[in-house]
């Protein structure tokens, strides 16, 4: 028991760490508060991650090497049946509390949904047919990237977006922390989704099912540090499932439409929810295994378009991990989805040392995007392989 507490004490302070560490990717032409003390440990902290990124470096492949080492202790706890639902409540809940308030350090994205939002809600104008470039003298732009572009979500995100900017009184700083909370809230309620629903048809398996995803180093960093919009898009595939299963079909299509209109990749999904509706008004058995494995198969493919479309990128990885977290038993699934997640933060790694503005930046992303791709199918080879010479 002793030991137990230790570990989890230590995997919190890890958590605290890596709130800080965040810090050192505040933009230098972003200043998220005028108070002195405050200043004083921003830019110490910028100095590590800006002009001693060495350093930084090896700070963060710390951080994250640590947090894969946690993720599989879990995950060895969970199987063994010495992880309790107490404790996992905790643990989510102080990553989630921690990490909400912790700066985007990977990715801008979060200010271009801000800005989305803010051009609906105080410029009172058409997100779909004004990019952030057309103001050109708001002073969000000087930190901002990805400006010439006009809204590319659907309208759900700007029904959850625009109210937080009302809110915030477009203020940056108040309306920043509300996007993180709000988005904090999105990972809580999938994690208990995925506890609920595994509650449901795989009991055995829920709380292995919930480690799965919510300790994942790579859901952490998306979805609750870089806060991609990703998680509440998840969030309500998670609640039409949910609700699917309570026999609330109306409200289990409007979960599922809203879902798609937040980021429209889960409309891939959409004939295998026409098949369960088949299925279950015709009295059939559902075979839950098949259909989140047909579902990781389809999210991959949302994938594979998007890259061919623009170009990959890690967060899109979320997406198939959170039904996976349904079926980890099976290795075909497990195996590649770690290598898959350790990939896709290495991809990270470039960034800190180098910054995305590098020459050598895109050629160093696409080796290891294909280092990555060889790794992932290798896995799947073997881990194929090594079951059918059990069952032989």
């Amino acid at each position: 028991m002793i030991k137990l507490r230790l570990l989890f004490s230590s995997y919190v302070l890890l958590i605290v760490g890596f709130f800080i560490y965040s810090f050192t990717q505040v933009d230098l032409s972003l200043t998220l508060s005028k108070l002195s003390i405050y200043q004083t440990i921003e830019k110490s902290l910028q100095y590590i991650g800006f002009f001693q990124r060495p350093l930084s470096t090896l700070i963060f492949i710390i951080i994250v090497s640590l947090l894969f080492i946690f993720y599989l202790t879990f995950l060895y706890l969970a199987r063994k049946g010495k992880l309790k639902i107490r404790t996992l409540a905790i643990l989510i809940g102080l990553t989630t509390l921690i990490l909400a308030f912790s700066y985007n350090a990977f990715s801008y994205d979060l200010f271009n949904y801000i800005f989305d939002a803010r051009i609906l809600s105080y410029y009172h104008l058409n997100p779909y047919f004004h990019m952030p470039s057309d103001f050109f003298s708001d002073p969000m732009l000087n930190f901002m990237r990805w400006t010439h572009r006009t809204y590319p979500y659907g309208p759900s995100w700007l029904i959850l977006t625009t109210p937080l900017t009302f809110i915030g009184m477009n203020y940056f700083l108040p309306t920043f922390f509300l996007f993180k909370a709000m988005m904090g809230l999105f990972f809580l309620g999938s994690c208990y989704l995925i506890y609920k629903i595994s509650e449901k048809i795989f009991p055995a398996n829920k709380i292995l099912n919930t480690v799965f995803f919510a300790f994942n180093p790579l859901v952490l960093i998306e979805s609750l540090v870089s806060a991609h919009n990703d998680i509440p898009m998840i969030f309500f595939l998670l609640l039409s499932i949910h609700l699917f299963l309570q026999k609330k079909k109306v409200l289990s299509w409007v979960g599922n439409l809203f879902s798609i209109g937040i980021k429209f990749s889960t409309g891939a999904l959409l004939p295998l929810f026409i098949l369960l509706e088949f299925l279950d008004r015709t009295g059939r058995k559902i075979n839950w295994e098949k259909f989140f494995t047909l579902s990781v198969i389809l999210s991959l493919a949302t994938i594979l378009f998007a890259s061919i479309r623009t170009t990959f990128q890690p967060w899109y990885l979320v997406f198939p991990l959170s039904l996976a977290a349904f079926v980890p038993k099976k290795s075909y699934v497990f195996v590649p989805a770690l290598v898959a997640s350790l990939f896709a933060i290495a991809i990270y790694i470039p960034y800190v040392y180098m910054t995305d503005y590098a020459k050598e930046y895109p050629q160093i992303i696409q080796n290891i995007e294909i280092a990555g791709v060889v790794a992932v199918l290798i896995s799947i080879a073997i881990t194929l392989l090594i079951k059918k010479l059990k069952i032989l």
